[in-house]
């Protein structure tokens, strides 16, 4: 099935615009379950309950409210709300260019394809400056009433942009308690070094998947023909012994698969 787009816009660049399509780069696939009463087997609502009185709230009763101080809350309404929201747009503004490894990778939070919307050769023009330059742009926007942040980067001829996390939100690495004991010795150097050369190889989208989901699914889909399914046990992982001992049984437990193959 061809790809939607869920929003247009025009990416603008000084006083040149270059109209796209917005698509979903990724698709949630988690496995979700509806909430049934156990005898009816009828589907069940959630309602808002007062947890002294245990009356059902009407929705026309209930407020927004951020909590200050223990009890004390700022009730914010729906025309608040909306007062709040950003002025509708369909500019997705470049305010500068930076080197794609300027970024860290924990800033990237979503990603979407950006397409052509009509004029192709302006598009495709600014994907292969993006790419020969080995830059990507920083784009502020608003879509759906909200405000984003993102990264414009070109890949094989096509544009991308990644909304990107807030400040408030990454975590930097100087901010984490420095890894305590002795430093690797150098004949554990030399044994990382040659596991990481013997496991190099080339990324396979498709050899990584969900396991969980996937059990779930075989699960209910034995069960629903009438089977009565066994789990296997997921095996768990045993105490690490030291670190050459583990590096050289990985090392030669490696050798020994190329052997064979």
């Amino acid at each position: 099935m061809a790809a939607r787009a869920i929003w247009k816009g025009e990416i603008k660049l000084g006083t040149t615009k270059v109209p796209v399509k917005l698509y979903s780069a990724v698709q949630d696939r988690t496995v979700r379950f509806h909430v049934l009463d156990d005898r009816q087997k009828h589907r069940v609502k959630q309602h808002m309950i007062d947890p002294d009185s245990g009356d059902e709230v009407p929705t026309e009763e209930i407020q927004k409210g951020y909590e200050i101080e223990p009890g004390k809350y700022v009730i914010l309404t729906k025309e608040d709300l909306e007062k709040l929201q950003p002025p509708p747009s369909r500019d997705i503004e470049i305010v500068e260019f930076v080197p794609q490894a300027k970024i860290s990778q924990q800033w990237y939070e979503r990603p979407y394809y950006l397409g052509p919307d009509g004029d192709e050769k302006d598009y495709f023009a600014l994907a292969e400056a993006l790419q020969n330059k080995e830059s990507e742009g920083i784009a502020h926007w608003v879509m759906r009433n909200k405000y984003y942040s993102g990264a414009l980067r070109a890949i094989d001829d096509y544009l991308y942009l990644f909304t990107l996390r807030d400040a408030n939100e990454v975590i930097l690495a100087d901010q984490l308690t420095k890894p305590a004991g002795a430093a690797p010795t150098q004949k554990e150097l030399a044994m990382a070094k040659q596991l990481v050369e013997m496991l190099q190889g080339e990324f396979k989208a498709t050899e990584y998947k969900d396991e969980y989901s996937e059990r779930v699914m075989e699960f209910i889909e034995k069960k629903a023909k009438g089977h009565a399914p066994r789990l296997k046990a997921v095996k768990t992982k045993r105490k690490t012994a030291a670190l050459d001992s583990v590096l050289a049984k990985s090392i030669a437990s490696l050798r020994k698969e190329k052997r064979a193959a």
